[in-house]
């Protein structure tokens, strides 16, 4: 590690001792990983089983709610196909820049600091990513070893659906992520596939913070009446039936998709809206996290 990490006792630093077979370039990366990584207090995975269950516009959400709490917030898209989080924030068309050999990340409102491969398309931001595995994981590794994010309070970070390279690749690298929060909508066909995601961070030892049920329930906005589009209540039935917090059900309201569609993340709105509270509710769960930071802190003193 460099002179300049203080973070952690470089006798227990477990980037310091190489790995076997590990040649320099690999050990150099995750060492400058390990550094940028022992500045962010928490790191929290969004995970989904599947598409289209709205996954992007939680984790922006839960980042830009995190970041109106006054926390220091980092968000990454590690969605390398469907970079959704520059539109999700009105930040279509911003490029990032090398500092000081680091790559800056843009800033959305709030002080929200972003990075995406949306970012590095320049002016064609409808290329299509035609990328296999290994080039994938080697750019999300960047992402975490050469980004200046600086010492953040939350890193948010927005992973594609499935349970494939990306996801993975993010575990291994980050080793001492706080948990995933898994995202759902409540049919059945959405749910079977949430139960994949469950299972894989048993296997790679990743902590379930807990399940939000996304487009739980239509709300009209003329008469307040609730319309099951897609069912309700099956990313609940899950949570309980395999022992996970349940975290909120978010409703659909019309609003959250203006929203999106113009860059504005639905919460920075100041809505007092079911929706509004659920996304409160998901982040209340969340911010617990520093509890039992500051307990760890108290009793290391």
């Amino acid at each position: 590690m460099s002179e300049k990490c203080q973070t952690c006792p470089s006798s227990t630093c477990s980037a310091k001792e190489r790995r076997d077979g590990e040649n320099d370039q690999a050990y150099q990366l995750r060492q400058r990983m390990a550094e940028r990584m022992c500045a962010v207090h928490h790191k929290v995975l969004v995970l989904s089983g599947k598409g289209g269950v709205g996954k992007t516009t939680v984790a922006v959400n839960i980042a830009a709610a995190l970041a109106r709490a006054g926390k220091r917030v980092g968000l990454l898209d590690a969605d390398m196909h469907g970079p959704s989080v520059p539109r999700l924030l009105g930040l279509e068309g911003r490029e990032a820049v090398v500092k000081d050999g680091a790559v800056v990340p843009v800033e959305a409102e709030g002080g929200l600091k972003v990075m995406s491969i949306g970012f590095l398309l320049g002016r064609e931001p409808d290329t299509a990513i035609i990328w296999r595995g290994p080039v994938k994981i080697g750019l999300i590794r960047q992402f975490l070893a050469d980004v200046a994010w600086g010492e953040l309070d939350y890193l948010v970070i927005d992973c594609p659906p499935g349970t494939g390279d990306e996801p993975i690749t993010l575990v291994q690298s980050l080793e001492d992520a706080d948990g995933a929060v898994v995202v759902t909508t409540p049919q059945e066909v959405a749910v079977s596939d949430v139960r994949r995601s469950l299972r894989f961070c048993q296997k790679v030892g990743l902590k379930v913070l807990g399940i939000v049920e996304n487009m739980s329930g239509f709300l009209c906005p003329h008469c307040g009446e609730r319309v099951d589009i897609f069912r309700s209540g099956g990313g609940r039935r899950l949570a309980k039936a395999t022992g996970v917090p349940f975290l909120g059900a978010i409703p659909v309201e019309p609003d959250i998709t203006i929203a999106s569609d113009v860059g504005k993340p639905y919460v920075n709105l100041g809505a007092n809206s079911p929706a509004s509270r659920a996304f409160d509710e998901v982040v209340s769960s969340i911010l617990k996290l520093d509890d039992g930071l500051a307990t760890a802190q108290g009793e290391s003193a």
